[in-house]
């Protein structure tokens, strides 16, 4: 039986793989290599709880084994628990120093939890034990990106294309940098892997995000709008937006926090913390690089703390946001904001204040500001226009479906900017509203502006953000924070009269198009 659950798991047959194991333990009900697999099958099958129980029954017998480990933390990993999951990690490296799976993996994670430093030194390891292993090669490049080591990152996205010229990942990091210009060779060569008709869905996706941004470069802006077209098409097809869904969910919203606020208990809690909010592609990662340039200041990247603890808040009270707002008081709100400085507390080991970088938040200003009265927040608008353009030609993960469609991407940024007007009237004196154009077009006296909102002194550092050293896990913007501030981003011109629907489509709102 245990040998027949063997070729069913090959075979990827995980339901038969299961009622075999589950013989197989009638029988022998602590047989470790049949636990081991029920909770490899376990884990295929999404379910990590029981994946957990059965990788650390497994590891009492077996505590040297360093695959099982592997194992374990890759499905811990999966389950949210990621210090235990580098622990695994680390700890499968030291059982077994020439294991490429060890390496990976920890490499992934710490990338992955912002250690882009031991994260690089971790999947350099892996690769000179197996240079031709591609995801190593990938995440070592996305890591030295994310460290500012731009040259070093597209040497090795170009290897991957070299020893795999079809390689969707590859291509992808590469115009995913930003700076790349690909010639006419890297076109030819785009256009030959997406004829063939093996292509998964994403992996065409990828590629044709990657083609359309070549096509620009070479100034056919009417090829590339067809491309992402097409592009986006696919995706949307399979990752679905509910627009009519989030409308309500932002009116909910603006009804609960038009409500006065319980005073809170402590109104000094939460100085730590500057919030950052905008929709993807505006300049949030700008100015978080501009406010990590302080010597006070510690840039935590995209943190989801703040989601987590309004959604384990939900769970708990069985009813989904806002709608239980108005039932929470005083002690409920310092409650959670203690939990998030809690949860928080890594970013401000070296400094004082942090950065929470977040691209959803923007529905969650006005539970954040009742958790952390003292908190000070940053809306980051970019025009209309131009924000809706670069979310269409960016190919982000499947939480934002919003970004498949310019109608759908107008919709949310029509939201987007209702709500988060509403923060800045309600919110006077803790919301701070920057606008883009004005950073880029007088960049000091808007950092100047930004420093005092945030109480924090003058520092010419902030002027000169291009030659702080640290970690942008943002890889679009991970190479633009690396150069002095542009002024020629804008893009909707070049594609002229294509984007007049999206233009009506905001006018109609009552959002001002220039």
């Amino acid at each position: 039986m245990l040998a027949r659950a063997r070729i069913e798991w090959e075979r990827r047959q995980f339901d038969a793989a299961e009622q075999s194991l589950a013989n197989v333990l009638a029988l022998a009900p602590q047989d470790p290599d049949a636990t081991r697999m029920l909770g490899m099958v376990a884990q295929r099958r999404g379910d990590h709880a029981r994946a957990i129980d059965c990788f650390s029954q497994v590891l009492a017998v077996w505590p040297d084994d360093s695959d099982l480990r592997v194992w374990l933390g890759i499905v811990l990993y999966e389950h949210g628990e990621t210090h235990e999951a580098v622990t695994h990690f680390r700890d499968a490296c030291r059982l077994e120093p020439a294991s490429v799976p060890a390496w990976f993996n920890l490499g992934e994670a710490l990338a992955r939890e912002a250690y882009s430093e031991e994260a690089a030194a971790a999947l350099q390891r892996a690769l000179e034990l197996d240079p031709s292993h591609i995801p190593a090669r990938l995440s070592l490049a996305r890591s030295q990106a994310n460290l500012g080591q731009v040259d070093a990152a597209v040497a090795g996205f170009r290897e991957v294309v070299r020893r795999d010229p079809g390689n969707e990942d590859g291509w992808f990091g590469l115009s995913n940098l930003n700076t790349v210009r690909f010639d006419a060779a890297d076109t030819a060569c785009l256009q030959h892997a997406l004829a063939r008709g093996d292509l998964s869905p994403r992996a065409r996706e990828l590629l044709g995000f990657t083609l359309a941004k070549a096509l620009e470069g070479q100034g056919d802006y009417a090829q590339a709008f067809e491309t992402f077209r097409h592009a986006n098409a696919s995706r949307h097809s399979r990752v679905r937006w509910d627009a009519a869904g989030e409308r309500r969910r932002v009116d909910a919203i603006l009804r609960v926090f038009a409500d006065e606020a319980p005073p809170p208990l402590d109104a000094r809690v939460g100085h730590e913390a500057i919030l950052i909010v905008s929709i993807p592609r505006s300049g949030s990662t700008l100015v978080e690089h501009i406010l990590a340039s302080h010597p006070e200041v510690e840039g935590a990247n995209e943190i989801k703390d703040l989601t987590q603890v309004v959604d384990a808040e939900t769970h708990r009270r069985n009813s989904a946001f806002p709608l239980w707002v108005p039932e929470a008081g005083a002690q409920d709100w310092q409650r959670m904001g203690h939990e998030y400085l809690v949860r928080t507390a890594r970013w401000r080991k070296d400094k004082p204040r942090f950065t929470d970088k977040s691209l959803v938040s923007w529905y969650l200003v006005g539970a954040a500001l009742r958790m952390l009265p003292a908190a000070r927040v940053v809306i980051v608008r970019r025009d209309p226009v131009e924000t809706c353009l670069a979310c269409y030609r960016q190919c982000f993960a499947e939480n934002a479906g919003f970004a498949c469609d310019l109608d759908e991407t107008a919709d949310y940024c029509i939201d987007f900017l209702r709500l988060t007007r509403f923060w800045a009237a309600r919110y006077p004196t803790r919301v701070f509203d920057l606008e883009y154009e004005g950073l880029v077009a007088e960049p000091e006296p808007v950092i100047r502006q930004l420093l005092e909102f945030c109480g924090l002194p003058f520092d010419p550092a902030c002027l000169d953000f291009h030659k702080t050293s640290r970690s942008v896990l943002s890889l679009p913007s991970a190479a633009q924070v690396r150069q002095p501030m542009r002024r020629d981003t804008a893009r909707s011109a070049r594609y002229g009269d294509k984007l007049d629907p999206l233009r009506q489509r905001l006018r109609d709102a009552g959002v001002p198009v220039g």
